[in-house]
């Protein structure tokens, strides 16, 4: 039996791990000191974090099955990196692929739990649609902008549809760990100091 509160309590406590997260960010950020301001933002421990919930959420909504189930399939960017394509883009380029996809998963996630009434599985989801709102206010502090929509701005070359929850989130890792890795640890100001 558990006590009153506990499991409100355990969900504000998944619900604020990535907020914390970027709170170690900024604490870090603000200490005296420090060579480069920025450069905590740069730590990919965060990113990992992030990738680990994402995983999380995979786990739990794979045993899902019809309570999970997507009634139409759902736009999601690609993931796969040609790295001399991608070599051969600027920062700015790079980036609006990156918050293209960020959206997407945005979008794509926020649908799925639209459908879902299980608490256990819908806090893993809302987790996973803070944690890219969490990724954006990282880029946004490296000055890269977020994306806005606009009338045919959809590379629809650079997109998939996916049909199943699991599907969704195994792009949601994969996109994590390939293009917002390869972003932040690319950007110019995690540069600084690197010999």
């Amino acid at each position: 039996m558990s006590l009153p509160g506990h499991e409100e309590s355990s969900k504000i406590g998944k619900r604020s791990a990535g907020l914390f997260a970027l709170l170690l960010i900024v604490l870090e950020w603000s200490r005296p000191g420090l060579p480069s301001p920025l450069r905590p933002i740069c730590d990919l421990r965060v990113l990992d974090h992030f990738i680990k919930e994402a995983r999380d959420a995979e786990a739990a909504v794979r045993v899902c099955k019809e309570e999970c189930a997507i009634a139409v399939s759902l736009l999601v960017p690609l993931t796969r990196v040609d790295f001399g394509v991608w070599e051969k883009k600027n920062m700015e380029e790079q980036a609006l692929e990156v918050q293209t996809g960020l959206w997407l998963l945005s979008k794509a996630i926020s649908s799925l739990r639209a459908s879902v009434s299980n608490s256990a599985l819908a806090s893993h989801i809302d987790i996973s649609v803070q944690n890219i709102a969490s990724i954006g206010q990282v880029l946004r502090s490296l000055s890269i902008q977020d994306y806005v929509p606009i009338a045919g701005g959809l590379d629809i070359q650079e997109t998939w549809r996916v049909s199943s929850a699991s599907e969704l989130f195994q792009v949601h890792i994969n996109f994590l760990r390939g293009k917002v890795r390869l972003l932040l640890a690319n950007a110019p100001v995690c540069q600084q100091g690197i010999s």
